[in-house]
């Protein structure tokens, strides 16, 4: 099932309210408060050149090998990736859009902004990566994918790296970022477009998670 089919069921809900939606999203591009959302999936900072930087804890987490990768909008959804990588002594990726988006493009507010016309015009939300693999990515077993809500699912510039990356013996754990949108079917979406993987429960975190809420979802997870 392609990116733009999974999004695009969803999208029309809003249809033509695309620009009022706008004005509650321009905030679902942030990450903060934790919140658990299940979006249980079937199985089936770094450099933005693509390197995996390692983790700041521990040489990784027990006998796992563990990648925290991430599409930020804002730098919130970073932030909170960044922590679950220093709890667990992970490496970072940040997949990056070939097309950086500048803050004119990320207003929710306004209609002939980037990011709108890519929402009101799926055609236009196949966004490429200036890279999508991970260096060593057959070493990590265990995968967390970070990003922000958009119009109520993922933000599609993650798409690219859930559908052309082999999860296959890997466990994956979704997480998003969002002022108060939850988790939702995104977790779910990604692993279906991702057609591998052992995809896991995600995670919600709002805009005023601490550290510590990330430190406690990290915690629960017994890695």
């Amino acid at each position: 099932m392609s990116f733009q089919n999974i999004i695009s069921r969803r999208s029309f809900i809003a249809g033509t309210f695309a620009t009022i939606a706008g004005l509650g999203l321009s905030a679902c591009a942030s990450g903060g408060s934790s919140s658990s959302s299940g979006s249980s999936a079937s199985t089936s900072s770094s450099s933005s050149t693509g390197g995996a930087s390692s983790g700041s804890a521990v040489s990784n987490s027990g006998s796992h090998k563990v990648l925290v990768a991430y599409f930020s909008a804002t730098g919130n959804t970073r932030r909170v990736g960044q922590r679950i990588a220093q709890d667990l002594g992970a490496d970072t990726f940040e997949i990056t859009p070939a097309q950086p988006y500048s803050n004119d493009d990320l207003n929710f507010n306004d209609s002939s902004s980037r990011v709108v016309r890519e929402y009101q015009d799926q055609s236009q939300r196949d966004i490429p990566l200036s890279v999508t693999t991970p260096d060593n990515w057959a070493d990590y077993d265990v995968v967390f994918v970070g990003y922000p809500i958009w119009w109520m699912n993922y933000a599609w510039p993650i798409a690219h790296f859930a559908s052309d990356n082999d999860f296959t013996g890997k466990t994956v754990y979704p997480f998003c970022t969002s002022m108060s949108s939850g988790l939702g079917n995104s977790g779910r979406d990604l692993a279906n477009l991702a057609g591998s993987g052992d995809w896991q429960d995600g995670h919600r975190f709002g805009e005023s998670a601490s550290n510590d809420d990330v430190d406690s979802w990290v915690s629960s997870l017994g890695l």
